[in-house]
């Protein structure tokens, strides 16, 4: 268990002994009233352990976890209403009928849940966004990375210059890849290899084909991608 874990057990612990000895040392009267008010609040407590481990054990990233901070927003929230209503429902516990405080606990048991739930499936939705972006970002990031090292492999000027073009058309071309781009970047990613290939045999006519048909293919997928937006 991790340190985390061990000081989230050890303030459930506290707080659970500082309502009980409210609960026990104030002359309350234990009417069914009183020991719905403290059940309650023990379960409000006690959830607390579940809404943390949802809100930071649950995600392995660092924005999984930035969004857990709302759902471990709504349980201490959650915790504080239910700790004063339980007070509350203990003074009055001869006045409240035990079925008003069944009710209010509930509903309020029921709007937390709620709230714990919505922000947990937020937080999923954003995180598979965040992976579904980095996918589709990956194939023109390795077609970026690829091209940047091509003019470095050149000696003739007037190429180097074709090649230099063609890097920063990649570095500034839209990074989001679809299912309408994904055959074109196929076809790139074969022809800058080709082109690399012919840099290194000294094929400068071959490297200068190559470039010419990657900066046509690369402004057919710019504009597909135009059209897809």
């Amino acid at each position: 268990m991790s340190k985390n874990g061990v000081r989230g057990y050890i303030v459930v612990a506290i707080l659970l002994a500082l309502f009980s000895v409210i609960a026990f040392a104030a002359p309350f009267s234990m009417t069914s009233t009183f020991w719905i008010a403290y059940v309650s609040g023990v379960i409000a407590i006690l959830l607390q352990i579940y809404v943390f481990s949802i809100s930071f054990s649950k995600g392995k990233g660092a924005k999984s976890k930035f969004y857990g901070f709302p759902i471990a927003r709504i349980g201490v929230v959650y915790l504080i209403v239910q700790f004063a209503l339980s007070i509350i429902e203990m003074i009055f516990a001869d006045d409240i009928p035990a079925w008003v405080a069944i009710i209010i606990n509930v509903i309020v048991f029921a709007i937390a849940a709620i709230g714990c739930i919505a922000a947990d499936l937020v937080r999923d939705e954003v995180v598979r966004q965040d992976v579904q972006v980095k996918a589709n970002i990956s194939n023109i990031r390795s077609l970026q990375a690829l091209s940047a090292g091509l003019p470095g492999m050149c000696s003739d000027e007037a190429l180097k210059k074709d090649l230099q073009k063609l890097a920063d058309e990649f570095k500034y071309s839209d990074p989001v890849s679809s299912d309408a781009t994904k055959a074109l970047e196929a076809d790139m990613a074969v022809q800058l290899n080709d082109l690399k290939n012919a840099l290194g045999n000294g094929d400068y006519d071959a490297a200068r084909s190559y470039c010419g048909k990657l900066l046509s293919g690369l402004s057919e997928r710019n504009r597909v991608c135009k059209l897809n937006k």
